[in-house]
């Protein structure tokens, strides 16, 4: 899936959700490289309401979201499909 993010410095994330709602083969475009690589392999594999619950909210700066919480954002759309 591709969801183009909103309010942060990474233009679109991709990734996988299987049928048993695990992340896989997160990519940021875009963003700080290391955070968003880091990111990407903690969640690999975890279910995406535990990234959700983990990552929402989280606040980048003075700005009202970051690239994990567009990660949340990203998930949420995706399990609403």
């Amino acid at each position: 899936m591709t969801y183009k993010t909103k309010g942060v410095c990474s233009q679109a994330i991709y990734f996988d959700v299987d049928e048993d709602h695990k992340v896989h083969n997160v990519q940021f475009e875009g963003g700080c490289n290391g955070n968003t690589k880091g990111i990407a392999a903690l969640v690999e594999g975890m279910d995406a309401n535990e990234v959700i619950n983990r990552l929402e909210g989280i606040q980048c700066g003075f700005k009202n979201t970051s690239c994990p919480d567009q990660l949340s954002q990203a998930l949420k759309q995706a399990l609403n499909q």
